[in-house]
């Protein structure tokens, strides 16, 4: 088996959004870093049914809703 092939695994804590923690083995970062989510299965509308509202960023699906308001959506 060729030397150097396999990536250093190291140990790093991740933390959740709602403050959790727990330990896993990684090749991000450095031994003993922090890899803070932004977003994880416990937020992300794929894992949790999309109930979360849609943000309208930049007025796009207002001006959608407005384009066609005529045709009954």
């Amino acid at each position: 088996m060729k030397k150097d092939l396999h990536p250093e695994y190291h140990v790093v804590t991740v933390k959740m959004t709602d403050g959790t923690e727990f330990q896993t083995r990684t090749t991000w970062g450095k031994e003993g870093d922090t890899l803070v989510l932004d977003i994880d299965p416990t937020v992300h509308p794929a894992w949790t049914g999309g109930n979360s509202r849609l943000l309208d960023q930049g007025g796009r699906v207002s001006k959608f809703k407005k384009k066609y308001e005529g045709l009954g959506f």
